[in-house]
């Protein structure tokens, strides 16, 4: 090669690394329907809720799909959350997929066979069956004298509000309503969550819904998770939830939300904190909490109302039957 034709082949090698480097870690998969989710494998099927005993002991089980043929199994002693479950320590245990079935190895030994019908304990004592909960505010009308936010015809209400058909149009996040001057109110929400098994913390389905554009209630992919304040259903860095409520990707689950906004004296100065109640998946996940100031991105405090906004943070997090009931 001639010197003189050095220079731009130097120059393409400087310059390409970095997309080179970019394409080497594709973006996690992300499955938006549950036909998507099985037509990547069996993973999608294997994940989820079951339900049975130990024993006699009532148990419930939440099986965590990983990604790369990795599941976490967390048990709970009672039944699942929400569902009977006595708060007592939850026992956790990894497992990996071989074929059409997962094998998770306890601490002492014992193991138990997940199949995408149930789990059992090779020494027949620990056996559960899948479970599909499904919330009992899910599809809930509105009442007379609420406003509709979001029905399905249209996102006339919202700012930058924009649908998706998933086999009917859904609201995808990333929006707040024009209306602006919202105080105290009852609210109303059903959201989805994709299946990530890939995607991790603040990567995995991750958007919010805020009152007056200040306070956020997290919405996450938090399935089986601890139930911190930056997961599903925490007032977002302030307040984690008295109990993680966050149903599997994929199914429809709701927020059904008190807001009493903060109140001001004559000179503008704060004389309350907001107050918040919080039904997740229709259990009781806050009751009455005071929330002392916006969290992350939310705007500065001041006797005025707000917009309802249901953020968009890079993943495809969708809604339904939004309505609100002012007081």
């Amino acid at each position: 090669m001639k010197k003189q034709h050095l220079l731009p082949v130097l120059l393409a090698l400087t310059f390409a690394p970095a997309s080179f480097a970019a394409d080497e870690k594709p973006k996690p998969a992300t499955h938006l329907t549950s036909e998507e989710a099985r037509a990547a494998g069996p993973d999608y099927d294997l994940q989820g809720e079951y339900e049975g005993d130990d024993g006699g002991a009532k148990i419930g089980v939440q099986v965590i799909a990983l990604g790369n043929d990795t599941f976490r199994a967390v048990v709970h002693h009672g039944g699942l959350p929400g569902a009977g479950w006595d708060k007592s320590p939850k026992t956790e245990v990894e497992g990996t997929r071989d074929g059409d079935k997962v094998v998770f190895t306890m601490a002492s030994g014992a193991k138990a066979v997940l199949t995408k019908d149930g789990i059992k304990g090779v020494s027949d004592k620990f056996s559960g069956k899948k479970v599909h909960r499904q919330s009992p505010t899910l599809g809930a009308k509105p009442p007379a004298g609420a406003v509709v936010l979001f029905d399905g015809s249209n996102a006339d209400a919202w700012a930058g509000g924009h649908l998706d058909d998933l086999g009917r149009k859904i609201l995808a996040s990333g929006s707040k309503t024009k209306r602006a001057d919202f105080q105290d109110y009852t609210l109303h929400v059903e959201f989805l969550l994709p299946f990530k098994p890939l995607g991790r913390g603040q990567d995995r389905a991750n958007s919010g819904v805020y009152m007056q554009d200040r306070y956020e209630v997290q919405v996450l992919d938090s399935f089986g998770l601890k139930g911190e304040n930056n997961e599903c259903g925490g007032i977002y860095s302030r307040t984690k939830p008295d109990l993680n409520m966050c149903f599997p990707p994929l199914a429809w689950q709701t927020y059904d939300i008190d807001f009493t906004a903060a109140k001001y004296d004559g000179d503008g100065k704060k004389a309350k904190n907001a107050v918040i109640t919080v039904k997740h998946n229709g259990v009781l996940i806050h009751d009455k909490v005071e929330i002392a100031g916006p969290t992350g991105g939310g705007k500065k405090e001041d006797p005025s109302g707000g917009a309802i906004q249901l953020q968009g943070h890079g993943n495809p997090v969708f809604y339904q039957n939004v309505w609100i009931v002012t007081k």
